[in-house]
């Protein structure tokens, strides 16, 4: 698919100049081409019939022609979606490379440092847990909510991808940043009130909290992040932080929630087991489930 996607563009290039200008720029296509055409569309249709070698070379040139084409596109406002299909072409030669080589996505290299699933230290107290958890919040909801999606809106600016929202857009993602956000502290207050950790991955909590918001849905912090993400793209007008806070809910669903309820299993048996069957990921219940004294990860 990449390499027939590789070719049809190219083929695009030659004859349209507006996908030219759209997506090198300035650059020379004849050029461009002369490395690209075996590089990615040869190296991409190679690697499909299982050649490992040429999956290896298509996915390091894909990348390295992302970083040097957003750099290119950030010194010259041009070319800017090239830089969005190569940074899709990157993800997907890296997906298809480990498909190819291991068999599988291997997931769990992301669960690293804070990330990493591990039990709070339970002697701290409540006092220690809720400390803790109002730090990470400020740390990942500036990191996640604020610096990250100003660098993307400011790159979407740079890279002429801009386009403009109603100011009742804007209006409606203030509403629902604050009540995405309240959900989150709520989550949180519950998580370091109730369960002897944090909400973070290596400070897990010791028992598994069924209060608060987690009578109603598994995983409310995690909707909270993602809405809240979605929020902040629309007050800021960044359909590129939009993108950027599904694509966040597709890796936390798909590589980490798969890794947090194993764990979570593995600790809490068939409490969580019967909490996880009595209660959905991401759609709310409309009646709470019974209250537990023990504390939730979910």
């Amino acid at each position: 698919m990449q390499a027939i996607a590789g070719a049809v563009w190219w083929v695009a290039v030659f004859l349209s100049p507006a996908v030219r200008e759209a997506t090198l720029g300035g650059l020379d296509p004849v050029m461009v081409a002369v490395l690209d055409v075996p590089l990615f569309v040869g190296a991409s249709a190679a690697a499909a019939f299982g050649l490992r070698f040429a999956a290896v070379l298509a996915t390091g040139w894909t990348m390295a022609v992302t970083v040097a084409l957003a750099g290119y596109a950030t010194l010259t406002s041009e070319a800017g979606w090239g830089v969005l299909f190569m940074a899709a072409a990157a993800g997907a030669s890296v997906f298809a490379l480990c498909l190819l080589i291991l068999g599988r996505v291997p997931t769990e290299w992301i669960l690293v440092g804070p990330f990493a699933f591990a039990p709070a230290d339970a002697r701290g107290g409540v006092a220690v847990h809720a400390a803790r958890t109002a730090a990470q919040i400020v740390v990942f909801w500036g990191l996640f909510l604020v610096v990250g999606p100003l660098v993307i809106d400011l790159l979407e600016q740079r890279w002429g991808l801009a386009v403009g929202f109603p100011a009742f857009i804007r209006i409606a993602g203030l509403v629902v940043l604050l009540l995405a956000s309240a959900l989150g502290i709520w989550s949180a207050a519950a998580m370091s009130t109730r369960g002897d950790g944090t909400p973070l991955p290596a400070a897990m909590p010791n028992r598994l909290v069924i209060a608060g918001p987690y009578r109603y849905v598994r995983n409310p912090m995690a909707l909270s992040g993602i809405v809240q993400g979605v929020a902040v793209g629309l007050i800021l007008s960044s359909w590129l932080v939009v993108v950027y806070a599904v694509l966040g809910s597709l890796v936390w669903n798909f590589a980490v929630r798969p890794h947090e309820e194993s764990d979570l299993e593995a600790r809490f048996g068939d409490e969580f087991r019967g909490y996880r069957a009595a209660v959905r990921c991401w759609w709310p219940r409309i009646t709470a489930v019974p209250a537990s004294s023990t504390a939730d990860a979910g």
